[in-house]
């Protein structure tokens, strides 16, 4: 193209320029010329160090993937006759998977003649899920696979929203009186006085 519409370091409206003129604008300035919008009538080209402009971009880049939550899928694995005690113990795993935001697979494992009998693991799976639903709602339905009964729990937080908590958490929420330095040093000074 003869002319581009040029596009100054700071955003500012050069205007159209022929592009011997806009290449020499950009020498002078000690900058690149980049072409931003290609498809646009003229082209708009901006004078910009096309090196930090790379960088800028890789590291928006890296911060998006950061803040990206991944969906990870827990999964415990019961049998149908269960001890009451042990059953607490892996109820209590589900609890904490679905407080950190993340699925929980559970998957209950038949042996034997306990394959004749796939009403244990449903009646199984319904109490976890009715013990559980506070903090996650069944995402898949009690479904037999071969020697095993699969269901999906799906948690009400999202993985940002609970590690977000979590940072509360460990910082400590201002104004609380656990968390707040001045309300424990307050009553150390009255004392003194």
């Amino acid at each position: 193209m003869p002319e581009v519409r040029l596009v100054g370091p700071n955003g500012e409206q050069v205007g159209i320029v022929s592009i011997g003129d806009a290449l020499k604008l950009a020498q002078e300035s000690d900058l690149d010329l980049v072409e931003v919008a290609a498809t646009a009538r003229p082209p708009v080209c901006k004078l910009m160090d096309y090196g930090k402009f790379k960088y800028e971009s890789a590291m928006k880049a890296r911060e998006a993937r950061r803040n990206q939550a991944h969906t990870i899928i827990k999964e415990i694995k019961l049998r149908p006759k269960i001890d009451p005690h042990d059953y607490e113990t892996k109820k209590g795993h589900v609890v904490r998977f679905l407080k950190a935001g993340d699925k929980v697979k559970v998957t209950i494992m038949f042996r034997g003649r306990e394959q004749s009998r796939p009403e244990l693991g449903f009646r199984l799976l319904q109490r976890l899920a009715e013990d559980v639903t506070e903090l996650g709602f069944v995402e898949s339905q009690p479904k037999q696979d071969g020697r095993n009964m699969i269901m999906v729990i799906g948690p009400h937080k999202k993985k940002a929203e609970a590690k977000a908590e979590r940072a509360a958490a460990r910082s400590g929420a201002p104004g609380d009186p656990e968390h707040d330095v001045d309300a424990e040093l307050a009553p150390a000074s009255e004392s003194q006085e």
